[in-house]
Protein backbone atom coordinates (compact mmCIF):
# COMPACT_ATOMS: atom_id res chain seq x y z
CA UNK A 1 0.00 0.00 0.00
CA UNK A 2 1.20 3.45 -1.13
CA UNK A 3 1.68 6.21 1.54
CA UNK A 4 -0.12 9.24 1.09
CA UNK A 5 2.09 11.90 0.93
CA UNK A 6 2.29 14.32 3.27
CA UNK A 7 1.69 17.11 0.71
CA UNK A 8 -2.29 16.11 0.54
CA UNK A 9 -2.47 15.79 4.16
CA UNK A 10 -1.48 19.34 4.95
CA UNK A 11 -4.72 21.61 4.69
CA UNK A 12 -4.86 24.71 2.01
CA UNK A 13 -4.69 28.20 3.20
CA UNK A 14 -8.19 28.69 2.30
CA UNK A 15 -9.23 25.89 5.20
CA UNK A 16 -6.41 26.77 7.60
CA UNK A 17 -8.05 30.51 7.45
CA UNK A 18 -11.31 28.84 8.16
CA UNK A 19 -10.06 27.35 11.19
CA UNK A 20 -8.09 30.12 12.60
CA UNK A 21 -11.42 32.94 11.89
CA UNK A 22 -13.56 30.04 13.62
CA UNK A 23 -11.45 29.73 16.93
CA UNK A 24 -11.19 34.07 16.36
CA UNK A 25 -14.98 33.89 15.81
CA UNK A 26 -15.89 31.68 18.78
CA UNK A 27 -15.80 33.81 21.44
CA UNK A 28 -18.10 36.30 19.87
CA UNK A 29 -20.39 33.85 19.18
CA UNK A 30 -20.30 32.58 22.55
CA UNK A 31 -21.26 36.29 23.64
CA UNK A 32 -23.80 36.84 20.93
CA UNK A 33 -25.72 33.71 22.52
CA UNK A 34 -25.25 34.60 25.51
CA UNK A 35 -26.49 38.38 25.26
CA UNK A 36 -29.13 37.00 22.85
CA UNK A 37 -30.67 34.86 25.28
CA UNK A 38 -30.72 37.33 28.25
CA UNK A 39 -32.09 40.07 25.54
CA UNK A 40 -35.00 37.17 24.89
CA UNK A 41 -35.35 36.33 29.00
CA UNK A 42 -35.55 40.48 29.17
CA UNK A 43 -38.41 40.59 26.45
CA UNK A 44 -40.06 37.44 28.31
CA UNK A 45 -39.64 39.32 31.79
CA UNK A 46 -40.88 42.52 30.60
CA UNK A 47 -44.23 40.59 28.59
CA UNK A 48 -44.33 38.67 31.79
CA UNK A 49 -44.76 42.25 33.29
CA UNK A 50 -47.13 43.88 30.60
CA UNK A 51 -49.36 40.93 31.21
CA UNK A 52 -49.80 41.24 34.92
CA UNK A 53 -50.48 45.25 34.84
CA UNK A 54 -52.97 44.31 31.61
CA UNK A 55 -54.23 42.13 33.90
CA UNK A 56 -54.85 44.02 36.81
CA UNK A 57 -55.85 47.33 35.11
CA UNK A 58 -58.93 45.11 32.94
CA UNK A 59 -59.73 43.52 36.14
CA UNK A 60 -60.01 46.73 38.12
CA UNK A 61 -63.86 47.25 37.00
CA UNK A 62 -64.54 44.07 38.22
CA UNK A 63 -62.81 44.67 41.42
CA UNK A 64 -65.00 47.41 42.08
CA UNK A 65 -68.13 44.88 41.98
CA UNK A 66 -66.57 42.33 43.79
CA UNK A 67 -65.32 44.25 46.60
CA UNK A 68 -68.34 46.89 47.31
CA UNK A 69 -70.64 43.30 47.08
CA UNK A 70 -68.40 42.54 49.91
CA UNK A 71 -68.26 45.73 51.46
CA UNK A 72 -72.02 46.19 51.19
CA UNK A 73 -72.28 42.87 53.17
CA UNK A 74 -69.90 43.63 55.91
CA UNK A 75 -71.79 46.70 56.52
CA UNK A 76 -75.05 44.77 56.61
CA UNK A 77 -74.04 42.19 58.80
CA UNK A 78 -73.45 44.90 61.28
CA UNK A 79 -76.60 46.25 61.09
CA UNK A 80 -78.58 42.68 61.18
CA UNK A 81 -76.93 41.97 64.21
CA UNK A 82 -78.13 45.36 65.92
CA UNK A 83 -81.90 44.87 64.03
CA UNK A 84 -82.00 41.29 63.67
CA UNK A 85 -85.24 41.22 65.64
CA UNK A 86 -86.73 44.19 63.64
CA UNK A 87 -87.86 42.43 60.74
CA UNK A 88 -89.41 45.24 58.92
CA UNK A 89 -86.38 47.31 59.84
CA UNK A 90 -83.93 44.31 58.40
CA UNK A 91 -86.41 44.30 55.62
CA UNK A 92 -86.05 48.24 54.88
CA UNK A 93 -82.28 47.47 55.17
CA UNK A 94 -81.49 45.24 52.68
CA UNK A 95 -83.98 47.42 50.23
CA UNK A 96 -82.37 50.57 50.23
CA UNK A 97 -78.96 48.53 49.52
CA UNK A 98 -80.75 47.26 46.21
CA UNK A 99 -82.21 49.89 45.37
CA UNK A 100 -78.98 52.46 45.54
CA UNK A 101 -76.76 49.78 43.41
CA UNK A 102 -78.00 48.85 40.40
CA UNK A 103 -75.32 46.79 40.78
CA UNK A 104 -77.16 44.36 43.29
CA UNK A 105 -79.53 42.43 42.66
CA UNK A 106 -81.14 40.64 45.72
CA UNK A 107 -79.88 40.85 49.73
CA UNK A 108 -81.08 39.02 52.83
CA UNK A 109 -79.87 37.49 56.03
CA UNK A 110 -79.89 33.95 56.16
CA UNK A 111 -79.55 32.36 60.39
CA UNK A 112 -78.14 29.59 61.03
CA UNK A 113 -81.10 26.92 60.44
CA UNK A 114 -80.65 28.41 56.66
CA UNK A 115 -84.14 30.42 56.92
CA UNK A 116 -84.64 33.50 55.39
CA UNK A 117 -85.34 36.06 57.99
CA UNK A 118 -85.50 39.38 55.80
CA UNK A 119 -84.51 40.15 52.36
CA UNK A 120 -85.05 43.09 49.72
CA UNK A 121 -87.88 41.39 48.20
CA UNK A 122 -89.40 41.72 51.88
CA UNK A 123 -89.51 37.43 51.59
CA UNK A 124 -89.04 34.69 54.20
CA UNK A 125 -88.28 30.97 53.22
CA UNK A 126 -86.82 28.16 53.94
CA UNK A 127 -83.66 27.98 52.81
CA UNK A 128 -82.93 24.04 54.00
CA UNK A 129 -83.34 22.42 50.60
CA UNK A 130 -80.69 24.73 49.13
CA UNK A 131 -77.64 22.48 48.95
CA UNK A 132 -75.73 24.14 46.54
CA UNK A 133 -74.86 27.46 49.14
CA UNK A 134 -75.78 24.67 52.35
CA UNK A 135 -71.90 24.57 52.64
CA UNK A 136 -71.08 28.23 52.17
CA UNK A 137 -74.35 29.47 54.66
CA UNK A 138 -72.70 26.58 57.13
CA UNK A 139 -69.09 28.69 57.19
CA UNK A 140 -68.18 30.97 59.32
CA UNK A 141 -65.98 32.51 56.72
CA UNK A 142 -66.52 35.17 53.90
CA UNK A 143 -67.77 33.41 50.76
CA UNK A 144 -68.15 33.97 46.99
CA UNK A 145 -69.65 31.72 45.21
CA UNK A 146 -71.22 32.31 40.84
CA UNK A 147 -73.88 29.51 41.28
CA UNK A 148 -77.65 30.27 40.13
CA UNK A 149 -80.00 30.08 42.75
CA UNK A 150 -83.72 29.28 42.54
CA UNK A 151 -84.70 31.47 44.83
CA UNK A 152 -83.87 33.89 42.77
CA UNK A 153 -85.20 32.80 39.46
CA UNK A 154 -82.44 30.94 38.55
CA UNK A 155 -80.16 33.68 36.89
CA UNK A 156 -76.89 32.59 37.06
CA UNK A 157 -75.14 35.20 39.98
CA UNK A 158 -72.07 35.91 42.28
CA UNK A 159 -73.45 35.50 45.38
CA UNK A 160 -71.17 37.23 48.29
CA UNK A 161 -71.84 35.64 51.65
CA UNK A 162 -69.99 37.41 54.61
CA UNK A 163 -70.88 36.19 58.36
CA UNK A 164 -72.94 37.79 61.07
CA UNK A 165 -71.67 37.40 65.03
CA UNK A 166 -73.17 39.04 67.75
CA UNK A 167 -70.52 39.04 70.59
CA UNK A 168 -68.61 36.34 68.59
CA UNK A 169 -71.64 34.11 68.51
CA UNK A 170 -72.47 32.93 65.03
CA UNK A 171 -75.71 33.79 63.82
CA UNK A 172 -75.96 33.56 60.03
CA UNK A 173 -74.73 35.05 56.95
CA UNK A 174 -75.80 38.59 54.51
CA UNK A 175 -75.93 37.36 51.11
CA UNK A 176 -75.81 39.91 48.14
CA UNK A 177 -76.25 37.96 45.14
CA UNK A 178 -74.22 40.16 42.31
CA UNK A 179 -75.59 39.29 38.39
CA UNK A 180 -72.92 37.68 36.17
CA UNK A 181 -73.87 39.78 33.44
CA UNK A 182 -72.48 42.64 35.67
CA UNK A 183 -69.11 40.98 35.74
CA UNK A 184 -69.08 39.62 32.13
CA UNK A 185 -69.58 43.40 31.24
CA UNK A 186 -66.80 45.00 33.74
CA UNK A 187 -64.49 42.44 31.61
CA UNK A 188 -65.46 42.80 27.74
CA UNK A 189 -63.45 45.05 26.35
CA UNK A 190 -60.84 45.93 28.95
CA UNK A 191 -57.65 44.30 27.20
CA UNK A 192 -59.11 42.66 23.64
CA UNK A 193 -55.88 40.74 22.93
CA UNK A 194 -56.02 39.24 26.92
CA UNK A 195 -58.21 36.42 27.77
CA UNK A 196 -60.09 37.18 31.38
CA UNK A 197 -60.99 34.52 33.97
CA UNK A 198 -62.46 35.65 37.33
CA UNK A 199 -61.83 32.04 40.07
CA UNK A 200 -62.27 31.44 43.14
CA UNK A 201 -59.81 30.35 45.39
CA UNK A 202 -61.65 26.17 45.55
CA UNK A 203 -60.87 26.59 41.30
CA UNK A 204 -64.44 27.81 40.49
CA UNK A 205 -64.60 30.07 37.81
CA UNK A 206 -67.09 33.24 38.64
CA UNK A 207 -66.85 35.03 35.28
CA UNK A 208 -65.23 35.72 32.03
CA UNK A 209 -65.30 37.72 29.27
CA UNK A 210 -67.37 35.56 26.95
CA UNK A 211 -69.20 33.54 29.61
CA UNK A 212 -70.05 30.73 27.64
CA UNK A 213 -69.58 26.76 27.84
CA UNK A 214 -66.19 26.82 25.97
CA UNK A 215 -65.14 29.41 28.79
CA UNK A 216 -62.75 26.79 30.21
CA UNK A 217 -61.01 26.42 26.76
CA UNK A 218 -58.76 29.48 27.71
CA UNK A 219 -57.79 27.88 31.03
CA UNK A 220 -53.68 25.99 31.43
CA UNK A 221 -54.23 22.75 29.98
CA UNK A 222 -51.21 21.38 32.58
CA UNK A 223 -52.04 23.73 36.14
CA UNK A 224 -55.50 23.67 37.88
CA UNK A 225 -57.48 26.67 39.17
CA UNK A 226 -56.29 25.83 42.98
CA UNK A 227 -53.58 25.10 41.95
CA UNK A 228 -52.72 28.98 41.06
CA UNK A 229 -55.06 30.21 43.79
CA UNK A 230 -52.12 28.93 45.89
CA UNK A 231 -49.21 30.86 44.06
CA UNK A 232 -50.68 33.94 44.33
CA UNK A 233 -49.43 36.84 42.23
CA UNK A 234 -47.16 34.85 39.22
CA UNK A 235 -46.97 34.51 35.91
CA UNK A 236 -46.07 31.24 33.81
CA UNK A 237 -45.73 29.81 29.78
CA UNK A 238 -48.04 27.19 29.25
CA UNK A 239 -50.39 25.65 26.73
CA UNK A 240 -54.41 26.42 26.69
CA UNK A 241 -56.99 23.83 26.51
CA UNK A 242 -56.73 24.44 22.78
CA UNK A 243 -53.36 23.55 22.14
CA UNK A 244 -52.23 27.42 21.81
CA UNK A 245 -48.57 28.18 23.80
CA UNK A 246 -49.45 31.47 25.67
CA UNK A 247 -48.54 33.54 28.69
CA UNK A 248 -50.43 33.68 32.07
CA UNK A 249 -50.73 35.91 35.12
CA UNK A 250 -52.65 35.59 38.28
CA UNK A 251 -53.59 38.80 40.15
CA UNK A 252 -55.51 38.14 43.47
CA UNK A 253 -58.53 40.10 43.55
CA UNK A 254 -59.93 40.11 46.51
CA UNK A 255 -58.60 39.16 50.02
CA UNK A 256 -57.17 35.61 48.51
CA UNK A 257 -60.71 34.52 47.73
CA UNK A 258 -61.02 35.51 44.24
CA UNK A 259 -58.38 35.82 41.32
CA UNK A 260 -57.95 36.90 37.64
CA UNK A 261 -56.28 35.15 35.48
CA UNK A 262 -55.18 36.68 31.83
CA UNK A 263 -53.55 35.32 28.94
CA UNK A 264 -52.30 35.75 25.74
CA UNK A 265 -49.73 35.11 22.72
CA UNK A 266 -46.41 35.66 24.11
CA UNK A 267 -44.97 38.73 23.21
CA UNK A 268 -41.48 37.24 22.90
CA UNK A 269 -41.63 35.99 19.55
CA UNK A 270 -40.32 37.56 16.43
CA UNK A 271 -42.90 39.28 14.09
CA UNK A 272 -41.39 37.67 11.25
CA UNK A 273 -40.62 34.23 12.30
CA UNK A 274 -42.87 33.64 15.11
CA UNK A 275 -41.56 30.75 17.54
CA UNK A 276 -37.85 30.66 16.45
CA UNK A 277 -36.54 33.50 18.61
CA UNK A 278 -34.28 30.99 20.73
CA UNK A 279 -33.37 28.82 17.79
CA UNK A 280 -32.49 32.44 16.14
CA UNK A 281 -30.30 33.16 18.71
CA UNK A 282 -28.33 29.60 17.88
CA UNK A 283 -28.58 30.62 14.30
CA UNK A 284 -27.41 34.36 14.24
CA UNK A 285 -23.20 33.52 15.18
CA UNK A 286 -23.00 30.90 12.45
CA UNK A 287 -24.81 32.72 10.20
CA UNK A 288 -22.32 35.21 11.70
CA UNK A 289 -19.89 32.41 11.03
CA UNK A 290 -20.69 31.73 7.51
CA UNK A 291 -20.79 35.15 6.04
CA UNK A 292 -17.70 36.37 8.11
CA UNK A 293 -15.75 33.05 6.43
CA UNK A 294 -17.53 33.89 2.88
CA UNK A 295 -15.90 38.00 3.08
CA UNK A 296 -12.68 36.49 4.59
CA UNK A 297 -12.19 33.89 1.77
CA UNK A 298 -13.13 36.01 -1.18
CA UNK A 299 -11.42 38.62 0.26
CA UNK A 300 -8.02 36.61 0.79
CA UNK A 301 -8.34 35.22 -2.59
CA UNK A 302 -8.50 37.87 -4.36
CA UNK A 303 -5.53 39.19 -2.53
CA UNK A 304 -3.18 36.53 -1.80
CA UNK A 305 -4.45 33.32 -3.54
CA UNK A 306 -4.65 34.13 -6.80
CA UNK A 307 -1.47 36.02 -7.19
CA UNK A 308 -0.09 33.07 -5.40
CA UNK A 309 -1.55 31.07 -7.91
CA UNK A 310 -0.05 32.85 -10.72
CA UNK A 311 3.47 33.48 -9.26
CA UNK A 312 3.21 28.98 -9.01
CA UNK A 313 2.05 29.42 -12.63
CA UNK A 314 4.97 31.74 -13.73
CA UNK A 315 7.25 29.20 -11.66
CA UNK A 316 5.88 26.03 -13.92
CA UNK A 317 6.37 27.76 -16.84
CA UNK A 318 10.05 28.66 -15.91
CA UNK A 319 10.84 25.04 -14.77
CA UNK A 320 8.85 24.01 -18.68
CA UNK A 321 12.01 26.11 -20.26
CA UNK A 322 9.73 29.14 -20.49
CA UNK A 323 12.05 32.58 -19.83
CA UNK A 324 10.51 35.27 -20.84
CA UNK A 325 8.94 36.36 -18.17
CA UNK A 326 10.56 39.73 -17.15
CA UNK A 327 7.35 41.28 -18.81
CA UNK A 328 4.61 38.89 -16.60
CA UNK A 329 3.12 40.97 -13.81
CA UNK A 330 0.19 40.08 -11.13
CA UNK A 331 -3.57 42.05 -11.15
CA UNK A 332 -3.50 44.99 -8.48
CA UNK A 333 -1.86 42.50 -5.53
CA UNK A 334 -0.84 43.81 -2.57
CA UNK A 335 2.83 45.43 -2.20
CA UNK A 336 4.39 42.48 -0.10
CA UNK A 337 3.41 40.13 -3.49
CA UNK A 338 4.58 42.38 -5.57
CA UNK A 339 8.29 42.43 -4.20
CA UNK A 340 8.07 38.63 -4.15
CA UNK A 341 7.29 38.72 -7.95
CA UNK A 342 9.47 41.16 -8.78
CA UNK A 343 12.18 39.10 -6.60
CA UNK A 344 11.12 36.09 -8.84
CA UNK A 345 11.26 38.14 -12.26
CA UNK A 346 15.47 38.92 -10.90
CA UNK A 347 15.94 35.27 -9.82
CA UNK A 348 14.74 34.48 -13.71
CA UNK A 349 16.63 37.43 -15.44
CA UNK A 350 20.14 36.02 -13.45
CA UNK A 351 19.16 32.54 -14.04
CA UNK A 352 18.34 33.44 -17.49
CA UNK A 353 21.62 35.39 -18.34
CA UNK A 354 23.69 32.41 -15.94
CA UNK A 355 22.30 29.77 -18.10
CA UNK A 356 23.12 32.17 -20.98
CA UNK A 357 26.99 32.35 -20.33
CA UNK A 358 26.88 29.07 -19.56
CA UNK A 359 25.42 27.70 -23.08
CA UNK A 360 28.63 30.19 -24.46
CA UNK A 361 31.35 28.86 -22.34
CA UNK A 362 29.51 25.13 -23.30
CA UNK A 363 29.70 25.65 -27.13
CA UNK A 364 33.17 27.36 -26.77
CA UNK A 365 34.66 24.62 -24.86
CA UNK A 366 32.84 21.84 -27.31
CA UNK A 367 34.42 23.87 -30.51
CA UNK A 368 37.46 23.86 -28.57
CA UNK A 369 37.54 20.34 -28.15
CA UNK A 370 36.27 19.23 -31.19
CA UNK A 371 39.02 21.38 -32.87
CA UNK A 372 41.48 19.73 -30.56
CA UNK A 373 40.34 16.11 -32.16
CA UNK A 374 40.57 17.43 -35.72
CA UNK A 375 43.69 18.35 -35.19
CA UNK A 376 44.85 15.80 -33.17
CA UNK A 377 43.23 13.26 -36.56
CA UNK A 378 44.81 15.93 -38.63
CA UNK A 379 48.76 15.11 -36.92
CA UNK A 380 47.89 11.35 -36.75
CA UNK A 381 46.96 10.91 -40.75
CA UNK A 382 50.10 13.10 -41.46
CA UNK A 383 52.02 10.82 -39.16
CA UNK A 384 50.52 7.80 -41.33
CA UNK A 385 51.02 9.37 -44.72
CA UNK A 386 55.06 10.06 -43.57
CA UNK A 387 54.65 6.04 -42.56
CA UNK A 388 53.12 5.32 -45.85
CA UNK A 389 56.25 6.85 -47.29
CA UNK A 390 58.75 5.00 -45.55
CA UNK A 391 56.94 2.00 -46.50
CA UNK A 392 57.43 2.53 -50.27
CA UNK A 393 60.47 3.38 -49.48
CA UNK A 394 61.61 0.56 -47.49
CA UNK A 395 63.17 -2.60 -49.10
CA UNK A 396 62.68 -5.23 -46.50
CA UNK A 397 59.33 -7.19 -46.56
CA UNK A 398 59.19 -7.33 -43.20
CA UNK A 399 60.17 -3.97 -41.92
CA UNK A 400 57.13 -3.00 -44.95
CA UNK A 401 54.82 -5.60 -42.67
CA UNK A 402 56.00 -4.05 -39.56
CA UNK A 403 55.37 -0.35 -40.54
CA UNK A 404 52.12 -1.10 -41.43
CA UNK A 405 50.49 -2.78 -38.60
CA UNK A 406 51.84 0.71 -36.92
CA UNK A 407 50.46 2.53 -39.49
CA UNK A 408 47.19 0.62 -38.68
CA UNK A 409 46.99 1.21 -35.59
CA UNK A 410 48.05 5.05 -36.45
CA UNK A 411 45.08 4.92 -38.34
CA UNK A 412 42.96 3.26 -36.03
CA UNK A 413 43.46 6.43 -33.62
CA UNK A 414 42.66 9.11 -36.09
CA UNK A 415 39.16 7.43 -36.61
CA UNK A 416 38.94 7.50 -33.21
CA UNK A 417 39.32 11.49 -33.36
CA UNK A 418 37.40 11.92 -36.68
CA UNK A 419 34.65 10.09 -34.94
CA UNK A 420 35.23 12.39 -31.80
CA UNK A 421 35.32 15.63 -34.42
CA UNK A 422 32.17 14.72 -35.80
CA UNK A 423 29.95 13.23 -32.61
CA UNK A 424 26.96 15.52 -32.06
CA UNK A 425 27.18 14.90 -27.94
CA UNK A 426 30.59 14.66 -26.32
CA UNK A 427 29.95 12.93 -23.30
CA UNK A 428 28.56 9.85 -24.34
CA UNK A 429 29.87 7.79 -28.08
CA UNK A 430 27.81 4.99 -29.86
CA UNK A 431 30.59 2.26 -29.72
CA UNK A 432 28.70 0.37 -32.97
CA UNK A 433 29.00 3.16 -35.08
CA UNK A 434 32.79 3.90 -33.92
CA UNK A 435 33.25 0.37 -34.09
CA UNK A 436 32.00 0.03 -37.91
CA UNK A 437 33.84 2.77 -39.14
CA UNK A 438 37.17 1.09 -38.14
CA UNK A 439 36.61 -2.26 -38.86
CA UNK A 440 35.25 -1.05 -42.34
CA UNK A 441 38.83 0.86 -42.62
CA UNK A 442 41.00 -2.18 -41.60
CA UNK A 443 39.23 -5.06 -43.03
CA UNK A 444 36.49 -4.22 -45.36
CA UNK A 445 39.36 -3.97 -48.15
CA UNK A 446 41.11 -6.97 -46.58
CA UNK A 447 42.81 -10.12 -48.25
CA UNK A 448 45.67 -13.23 -47.34
CA UNK A 449 48.58 -12.04 -47.78
CA UNK A 450 49.45 -15.53 -49.76
CA UNK A 451 46.66 -16.50 -51.33
CA UNK A 452 44.96 -13.50 -52.33
CA UNK A 453 41.02 -14.58 -51.46
CA UNK A 454 38.63 -12.25 -50.44
CA UNK A 455 37.62 -12.37 -47.11
CA UNK A 456 34.05 -12.37 -46.27
CA UNK A 457 33.54 -9.99 -43.12
CA UNK A 458 30.44 -9.92 -40.86
CA UNK A 459 29.67 -7.19 -38.16
CA UNK A 460 26.45 -6.83 -35.89
CA UNK A 461 26.55 -4.42 -33.32
CA UNK A 462 24.22 -3.10 -31.03
CA UNK A 463 23.23 0.19 -30.53
CA UNK A 464 25.56 0.62 -26.97
CA UNK A 465 26.75 4.12 -25.61
CA UNK A 466 29.77 4.08 -24.20
CA UNK A 467 31.70 6.82 -22.39
CA UNK A 468 34.41 8.45 -24.19
CA UNK A 469 37.27 6.93 -21.82
CA UNK A 470 36.22 3.57 -23.11
CA UNK A 471 36.23 4.36 -26.70
CA UNK A 472 40.20 4.33 -27.32
CA UNK A 473 40.31 1.12 -25.55
CA UNK A 474 37.72 -0.40 -27.12
CA UNK A 475 39.25 0.92 -30.80
CA UNK A 476 42.22 -0.41 -30.28
CA UNK A 477 41.18 -3.33 -28.95
CA UNK A 478 39.02 -4.16 -31.67
CA UNK A 479 41.48 -2.44 -34.52
CA UNK A 480 44.14 -4.94 -33.22
CA UNK A 481 41.90 -8.33 -33.09
CA UNK A 482 40.63 -7.17 -36.43
CA UNK A 483 44.21 -6.93 -37.69
CA UNK A 484 45.22 -10.22 -36.49
CA UNK A 485 41.84 -11.81 -37.73
CA UNK A 486 42.94 -10.46 -40.97
CA UNK A 487 45.84 -11.87 -40.61
CA UNK A 488 45.88 -14.96 -39.24
CA UNK A 489 42.37 -16.25 -41.51
CA UNK A 490 42.68 -19.01 -43.44
CA UNK A 491 40.50 -20.60 -46.43
CA UNK A 492 39.40 -24.23 -45.35
CA UNK A 493 39.73 -26.47 -48.51
CA UNK A 494 36.67 -25.74 -50.95
CA UNK A 495 35.37 -22.89 -48.73
CA UNK A 496 36.29 -19.06 -47.99
CA UNK A 497 37.78 -17.15 -44.98
CA UNK A 498 35.57 -15.51 -42.94
CA UNK A 499 35.82 -12.99 -39.99
CA UNK A 500 32.17 -12.29 -37.66
CA UNK A 501 33.10 -9.24 -35.51
CA UNK A 502 29.85 -8.56 -32.73
CA UNK A 503 29.17 -6.31 -30.06
CA UNK A 504 26.68 -7.45 -28.14
CA UNK A 505 24.54 -6.05 -24.67
CA UNK A 506 24.46 -9.17 -22.06
CA UNK A 507 23.06 -9.47 -18.27
CA UNK A 508 24.27 -7.24 -15.74
CA UNK A 509 24.27 -3.74 -17.58
CA UNK A 510 27.85 -5.70 -19.74
CA UNK A 511 29.09 -5.90 -23.30
CA UNK A 512 30.89 -8.25 -25.00
CA UNK A 513 33.18 -7.78 -27.87
CA UNK A 514 34.01 -10.70 -30.11
CA UNK A 515 36.01 -11.57 -32.98
CA UNK A 516 35.78 -14.70 -34.49
CA UNK A 517 37.89 -15.75 -37.41
CA UNK A 518 38.09 -19.24 -39.95
CA UNK A 519 41.23 -21.29 -39.37
CA UNK A 520 42.61 -24.13 -41.91
CA UNK A 521 43.60 -27.66 -40.14
CA UNK A 522 47.32 -26.18 -41.37
CA UNK A 523 47.00 -23.27 -39.31
CA UNK A 524 46.87 -25.11 -35.99
CA UNK A 525 50.42 -25.77 -35.81
CA UNK A 526 51.83 -22.22 -37.12
CA UNK A 527 52.80 -19.80 -34.96
CA UNK A 528 52.67 -15.94 -35.38
CA UNK A 529 52.56 -12.75 -33.22
CA UNK A 530 48.80 -12.68 -32.52
CA UNK A 531 47.09 -16.18 -32.22
CA UNK A 532 50.01 -17.68 -30.83
CA UNK A 533 51.05 -15.06 -28.83
CA UNK A 534 47.53 -15.48 -26.73
CA UNK A 535 48.33 -18.87 -25.70
CA UNK A 536 51.91 -19.01 -24.48
CA UNK A 537 51.68 -15.67 -23.47
CA UNK A 538 54.05 -13.83 -26.22
CA UNK A 539 54.25 -10.98 -28.83
CA UNK A 540 53.52 -7.51 -29.05
CA UNK A 541 49.76 -8.05 -30.01
CA UNK A 542 48.90 -10.18 -27.45
CA UNK A 543 50.38 -8.27 -24.62
CA UNK A 544 48.29 -4.83 -26.30
CA UNK A 545 45.31 -6.52 -26.27
CA UNK A 546 45.71 -7.73 -22.68
CA UNK A 547 46.53 -4.07 -21.62
CA UNK A 548 43.63 -3.01 -23.74
CA UNK A 549 41.51 -5.75 -21.73
CA UNK A 550 42.82 -4.18 -18.60
CA UNK A 551 42.14 -0.51 -19.59
CA UNK A 552 38.01 -1.44 -20.13
CA UNK A 553 37.91 -3.38 -16.80
CA UNK A 554 37.01 -6.55 -18.59
CA UNK A 555 37.82 -10.31 -18.81
CA UNK A 556 39.57 -11.88 -22.08
CA UNK A 557 38.67 -15.41 -22.94
CA UNK A 558 40.33 -17.52 -26.12
CA UNK A 559 39.11 -19.90 -27.52
CA UNK A 560 41.24 -21.78 -30.33
CA UNK A 561 39.17 -24.35 -32.47
CA UNK A 562 40.55 -26.31 -35.04
CA UNK A 563 38.39 -24.96 -37.99
CA UNK A 564 38.24 -21.17 -36.03
CA UNK A 565 39.88 -18.80 -33.65
CA UNK A 566 37.59 -17.21 -30.72
CA UNK A 567 38.49 -13.94 -28.83
CA UNK A 568 35.76 -12.42 -26.58
CA UNK A 569 36.12 -9.57 -24.21
CA UNK A 570 33.98 -9.10 -21.83
CA UNK A 571 33.57 -5.33 -19.91
CA UNK A 572 31.42 -3.06 -17.82
CA UNK A 573 29.19 -0.83 -19.79
CA UNK A 574 29.76 1.78 -16.78
CA UNK A 575 33.20 2.84 -16.56
CA UNK A 576 35.20 2.63 -13.48
CA UNK A 577 38.24 5.01 -12.81
CA UNK A 578 41.78 3.52 -12.25
CA UNK A 579 44.39 4.85 -10.03
CA UNK A 580 46.93 3.70 -12.13
CA UNK A 581 45.74 3.63 -15.13
CA UNK A 582 47.82 6.42 -17.08
CA UNK A 583 50.50 4.88 -19.86
CA UNK A 584 49.31 1.81 -19.74
CA UNK A 585 49.86 0.81 -23.40
CA UNK A 586 53.60 2.54 -22.71
CA UNK A 587 54.24 0.90 -19.82
CA UNK A 588 53.06 -2.80 -21.07
CA UNK A 589 54.84 -2.27 -24.63
CA UNK A 590 57.76 -1.15 -22.74
CA UNK A 591 57.81 -4.32 -21.09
Amino acid sequence: MSKTPRRALKPGLAVQLVLVLSIAILPLGLISVYQTLKVLEERRALSETALLEQTQQAVAASREVIGSAVSSAEALAITVAAFRSDIRACEAVMGRIVEESPLYMFAGFVNRDLQLVCSSRGEQRDLGDLDVIRAELDSAQTEIQMQPLAFLGGAASVNVMVPVFDNGAFLGKVLIAVPISALNTSLSGRAPDVDLVLFQSRGEIIATQDFTDDRRSVLPRNVGLETLALRARHTFRDSNREGLERDFAVVPIVDGRVFALGSWAPRSRSLVLPGYEEAFALYFPIIMWVIAIGVAYVGVHRLVIRHVRRLRSWMRLYAAGRADLDQARLDNAPEELEIVAEAFRAMTRNLTEQDRRREEDLQEKTVLLREVHHRVKNNLQLIASIMNMQIRATGSNEAKRLLRRVQDRVMALSTIHRYLYLARKLSMLRADKLLNEIIQQLVIVGTLDESGHQIKVATEFDAIEIDPDQSVPLSLLAAEAGMNAVKYSGVIKGGEAWINIALKKIEGDAVCLSVVNSRAPADTGATGDMQDGLLDGSGLGSRLIESFVMQLNGTLEVNDLPDRYELHVTFPRVWHDRDDEEDTISDEVTT
